[in-house]
């Protein structure tokens, strides 16, 4: 009932408009200013401006205003007579939703243009008057008041002049042909709109603007889908009196910037299937209370010191919860150190990921892994701290050495989130993906609740003091287990080689190996000399200076295209959103799984259930398309299409069952038979 008064509220103030006496609605929110591009020869067509300039918190209206609001009427008189004016044509709308009620507005400066035909008649070098009569709307999102204006001008008649590049810009501002034909449908209660579009145009936050009246639902969410070059809209019917249309035309916003195609659709068959567009409404919208994504958020950090992929750090962890066990002071002094380093890398990260894709890159979590220079940093980082695990030299931060403090435990919070970072648990997934959905401050929250789940175990042994008597008391067997801990940290260091090899070609990897060589050479003599109560000196501390600053020089230059996957047990093909509309179009199942090579969980997975006799036996039986996804670079494709999903990282697993069914997001931690049953029950 209150959408419906609303509506009402809305016609009155068009009726109020329409009969607005022009001498009384005096513009005063809105600034109209009438221009004419140059000289026109006698039946010739001149181009009219009407410039708006709204006040700031004012919005006036596209030609269709949406649930409530009024577009442009002009009436021209050219020399003392009335003249036809052409069809008004105005820039790409923006959307803006109050209570439920979806309009059509312009918040900024914006031109309607139109066209006026001199009469024949005129001779040249004659200046006609013109007269144009203008009502318009002006709102703020609570009041609206009609307006209106007696706009003049001059017209020359003569030869064209230069090109006029303000009206450039304008026309530059208005929706581009589509050039192809569109079509509609209508199935199950709401229009499927099919626009050919090549896959290569990039969207961002989409939305259809339908030019006719009361046909669809202009609050309701717009759902957009991918197959190949075929861009498919789906949204509801008006819900008060909707009309039946028998052609539909719109304008497409293509970006946040205000690019726009033109479009009209006739009635035709319009497939099912696709893929969901990241920016369409509903398959991006966050799923859940904000608090239960908090819970989530939290619930994953604290999944994450289980998971494979935060292993290398569990003996840093490791050694600080033993020294922790010394007195209830510093324990807790360590305790929070230690939490603070860990909230703050992952508000530092979410920062950095929502500045990034505020600006136009597809980037998601995890993000920073698929640099090269990145996975070279951590290389020399992991090599360093191998060293002083096996005692060549000691440092004491970042909190590693023998002795504790909270400037140590600070900094190995900062190390053990980084190096988390690669992993998305079943908890995780729903909760980052959502962080890249919501406003800046929501989502900062739940990077700060991940981060905060991720140091819980930590702090609660540091304020627990019955937790903290259960670890073992400190000893010889320290020194011991700090050489153990060099194992698990000296195959994070080959591991990231074999990384480096993947994302920058193996030229890359044996320079950041060289400058991993020097670096330990450096460390060494620094032992040596630390062993001998002598400080390091300066030839060592230029060497350890030197190394980051050859790698900021020379590795940039070395980096080459990743090298291609290996084949495996189960045969797959690239993944890309014309591949998955052309193996849906198929009417068999398909299986897409996003990978990289640096994400433990994915490569468990794979080993555990994926790559497997079984599984390949069933697919190939079932006929079912395997398409695979390689996030170990960046991929925009891959980042859109995982943020359709929801998800902010890999590991993602789709299962598309044969025909129209929907398609089925699977849990991150594959089980052995999962996808050989999935095959086999055809669902």
């Amino acid at each position: 009932m209150q959408r419906y008064l609303r509506l009402v509220a809305g016609l009155v103030q068009a009726v109020l408009l329409l009969f607005a006496n022009p001498a009384l609605a005096a513009p005063t929110h809105i600034a109209a200013q009438l221009l004419v591009e140059g000289p026109a020869l006698p039946g010739d067509e001149v181009t009219l401006a009407v410039r708006m300039r709204p006040e700031q918190g004012w919005h006036g209206y596209w030609q269709n205003p949406g649930d409530a609001g009024q577009g442009m009427t002009l009436k021209a008189w050219l020399g003392g007579s009335e003249q036809p004016l052409g069809a008004l044509r105005y820039p790409v709308p923006e959307t803006l939703l109050i209570a439920g009620l979806m309009n059509h507005v312009y918040e900024h400066e914006y031109a309607v243009l139109t066209s006026l035909r001199v009469p024949r008649q005129t001779p040249p070098g004659t200046i006609l008057p013109l007269r144009v009569e203008a009502q318009w709307l002006a709102c703020t999102d609570e009041i609206c008041v009609p307006e209106s204006g007696t706009l003049t001008a001059q017209i020359t008649v003569g030869a064209r002049g230069a090109p006029d590049g303000q009206f450039d810009k304008w026309r530059a501002a208005l929706p581009a042909p589509l050039g192809a034909q569109a079509r509609f449908a209508s199935a199950g209660g709401r229009y499927r709109i099919g626009i050919p579009l090549p896959a290569s145009v990039r969207l961002d936050a989409p939305h259809l603007f339908v030019s006719d009246a009361s046909v669809v639902d202009y609050a309701a969410p717009q759902v957009f889908t991918r197959q190949g070059d075929l861009l498919v809209v789906e949204l509801p019917p008006a819900k008060f009196a909707p009309v039946t249309p028998q052609t539909l035309s719109g304008v497409l916003r293509l970006s946040r910037t205000g690019d726009g195609v033109e479009l009209t659709a006739v009635p035709g068959a319009v497939p099912a299937g696709g893929t969901p567009v990241a920016g369409g409404a509903a398959p991006v919208r966050p799923q859940g209370s904000f608090a239960l994504l908090v819970a989530m958020a939290l619930a994953g950090g604290l999944l994450l010191n289980v998971m494979p992929c935060v292993f290398p750090i569990l003996s840093l962890k490791a050694l600080s919860l033993a020294r922790a066990g010394e007195s209830e002071a510093q324990a807790r002094a360590e305790g929070l150190a230690y939490t603070a380093g860990v909230v703050l890398a992952c508000l530092g990260l979410g920062v950095l990921l929502l500045a990034l894709r505020a600006a136009g890159e597809e980037v998601g979590w995890a993000f920073q892994l698929q640099e090269p220079l990145v996975v070279a940093a951590l290389l020399l980082l992991a090599a360093a701290i191998t060293a002083n695990l096996l005692g060549v030299y000691e440092f004491s931060v970042p909190g590693f050495a023998s002795e504790g403090s909270p400037q140590g435990a600070f900094a190995t919070g900062l190390l053990a989130a980084f190096a988390a970072t690669p992993c998305t648990g079943p908890f995780m997934a729903a909760a980052m993906g959502a962080a890249l959905l919501l406003p800046a401050a929501q989502a900062l929250a739940l990077f700060a609740a991940l981060g905060l789940g991720l140091a819980l175990p930590f702090l609660a042994l540091a304020y627990i003091p019955a937790l903290r008597r259960r670890l073992p008391r400190p000893g010889a067997w320290m020194g011991r287990f700090r050489t153990i801990m060099a194992v698990p940290m000296g195959l994070t260091a080959i591991a990231l080689v074999w990384l480096a090899s993947r994302l920058a070609g193996s030229a890359f990897a044996f320079a950041a190996c060289l400058l991993v060589i020097v670096m330990l050479s450096a460390l060494v003599v620094l032992g040596r000399r630390q062993r001998h109560g002598l400080a390091g000196g300066w030839p060592v501390m230029l060497a350890l200076a030197m190394v980051p600053v050859l790698g900021a020089i020379g590795l940039p230059g070395m980096v080459r295209e990743a090298s291609a996957a290996a084949a495996g047990i189960l045969p797959t093909k690239p993944f890309s959103e014309a591949a998955l509309a052309e193996a849906r179009a198929k009417g068999a199942p398909v299986f897409v799984y996003m990978t990289a090579d640096w994400c433990l969980t994915c490569k468990v997975n794979e080993a555990a259930a994926i790559e497997r006799e079984d599984t390949a036996a069933a697919f190939k039986a079932a006929g079912v398309t395997v398409l695979r996804g390689d996030w170990t670079r960046r991929d925009p494709a891959i980042t859109r299409y995982l943020t359709a999903q929801g998800a902010a990282g890999v590991p993602l697993y789709m299962w598309y069952p044969a025909g129209d069914a929907p398609p089925r997001q699977l849990p991150q931690v594959l089980t052995p038979a999962m996808l050989a049953q999935l095959a086999e029950g055809g669902d």
